[in-house]
């Protein structure tokens, strides 16, 4: 503990945003970060609990507190306090393969069990770790840095988001030759098509693939593995294959009207957004676009967000959120105490952008869409929406959201982006590979292991554990990297934290 009293002698300070109205000119990412010198006062404030909850991981009340990659949190903020960068990047990166994303789209689990915020503002846990990784960057620290031996044995990664990039570095360090397969024209699976520029860079995936490929990792792309490779040829060139490939399968709206022109997926008109401004700078006009549309955005989570975001510089005449459960609480209720998850309202950067377009918080809550309308071409014109209550299901027991007669209401539309969440493994890979899948559509394995029922065949991610945060992918891919190496060797020094 670099300073016992520094939790006293210095207030929390965290980066600066660019001012709404300017930052919607363009889809850059709009964070001013604080100097070195600042970052390392903000390093002072960690308090060396005797219990670090920040880095706990374990799930209270339903929910995860603290970081599920273990990030050796008090360690790596007295390096920084120190000045000793070096050494701060070299304990960040044991626990977590790419801090350069979670220091950017994390919400920050490891903060919301801080010690200091129980009373106080807590550590910038997320910002110092924004800095440790890209001075190491700056300083030559995060080069590649490839395996002195090979152990002769192949895998085959199937998808390249934060899963699979995480379970071909870790196989790749111990030595074996990993080839990763991606359906899309670049790697980086959700990292690169699912999240916004403006919360993460293209060019930060880029050079994070490019330091994986000097270390010996081969990128495939535009390979639809299921379709355009099968399962059986790559079962006899590897061996083992590990299914990383997301939980894309959309959940629909079936409302009447549903088949009106101008309704979209919210995956897909964020991924040709950013697909197009890679291409074009938006100029080949390939994405669905917002430009002087009513839009209304039907989800009120990350996705939902990225949509009001990605509206508004499309430049959207309006922009509506509508939000299926009751606005949560302002600040934390007395049967929600740290260092459980908060269970609070948050203005993300979306709606905060949408306030100062629009003059108002563009959320509705305890809402949906009843009935879609169509003009006689069959384009989407409006939408009929009603209010929601919570009653309990005498069958089941369970408490659910179900409609209130007489609270129907018109609105304008012209597009619609359906955010209401994905509900697993898209069929056609599964049944390539002759995996199971459980209930929740997700590839089936036994408690706590990545092996499917088929031989040599493991799964890791959303595809594994349903839609989730890029840094349970990074654990996921971590531990099924292990099991993995385990039996192709026999056994295992892999870290999983």
């Amino acid at each position: 503990m670099g300073k016992p009293t520094g939790f006293l002698d210095y207030d929390r300070e965290v980066s600066k945003d660019i001012d709404s109205k300017e930052r919607i000119k363009n889809f850059n990412e709009f964070h001013v970060y604080l100097s070195k010198e600042k970052q390392q006062i903000q390093g002072a404030r960690c308090m060396a609990c005797g219990v670090p909850f920040c880095q706990s991981g374990m799930v209270l009340m339903g929910m995860v507190s603290g970081c599920p990659l273990h990030n050796l949190v008090p360690e790596w903020n007295d390096l920084v306090y120190r000045g000793n960068w070096e050494q701060a990047y070299e304990r960040l990166v044991k626990t977590n393969n790419f801090p350069e994303f979670t220091s950017r789209v994390c919400p920050a689990l490891c903060e919301k069990a801080c010690t200091c915020g129980l009373h106080d503002e807590p550590v910038s846990v997320r910002e110092n770790e924004h800095g440790v990784i890209e001075n190491a960057y700056a300083m030559g620290y995060a080069k590649a840095k490839p395996p002195k031996a090979r152990t002769g044995k192949k895998v085959a990664v199937i998808g390249s988001g934060p899963s699979g990039l995480a379970v071909a570095d870790q196989l790749n360090k111990r030595g074996h030759l990993v080839t990763i397969y991606e359906r899309d024209d670049r790697p980086g699976g959700l990292l690169m098509y699912g999240i916004p520029n403006m919360k993460l860079e293209k060019q930060i995936v880029e050079r994070k693939v490019e330091v994986m490929k000097e270390e010996g990792i081969t990128f495939l792309t535009g390979i639809d593995v299921g379709r355009d490779e099968k399962a059986a040829q790559l079962l006899k060139e590897y061996d083992a294959v590990v299914l990383a490939c997301g939980a894309k399968n959309p959940r629909d709206i079936n409302a009447p009207g549903r088949d009106a022109k101008g309704i979209y997926f919210a995956v897909d008109f964020l991924s040709q957004t950013t697909k197009s401004l890679l291409d074009s700078d938006l100029k080949n006009k390939k994405y669905v676009s917002a430009k002087g549309k009513h839009v209304v955005i039907i989800g009120g989570g990350d996705t939902g967000n990225d949509c009001v975001g990605t509206s508004i510089r499309h430049g959207a005449k309006s922009v509506t959120q509508l939000e299926m459960m009751p606005k949560a609480p302002d600040e934390r209720a007395e049967n929600n105490p740290w260092p459980e998850w908060p269970k609070v309202c948050k203005t993300d950067y979306g709606q905060e952008e949408a306030i100062a377009m629009y003059g108002h918080d563009p959320r509705i809550y305890t809402t949906t869409v009843k009935e879609f309308l169509k003009d006689k071409n069959g384009n989407l014109k409006g939408i009929i929406t009603v209010k929601l209550e919570s009653k309990k299901d005498e069958k089941t027991g369970r408490f659910m959201m179900v409609p209130v007669e007489g609270t129907e209401k018109k609105m304008d539309a012209d597009l619609v982006l359906i955010a209401a969440g994905f509900l697993g493994t898209e069929s056609y890979i599964a049944d390539d590979f002759g995996v199971k899948l459980n209930a929740r559509t997700n590839v089936a394995t036994e408690e706590g292991s990545y092996k499917t029922n088929v031989k040599k065949v493991f799964t890791a991610g959303d595809m594994h554990r349903g839609q989730s945060l890029v840094v349970w992918a990074i654990r996921e891919g971590r531990e099924a990297a292990k099991q993995v190496d385990e039996a192709l060797m026999g056994y295992s020094y892999l870290s999983v934290q």
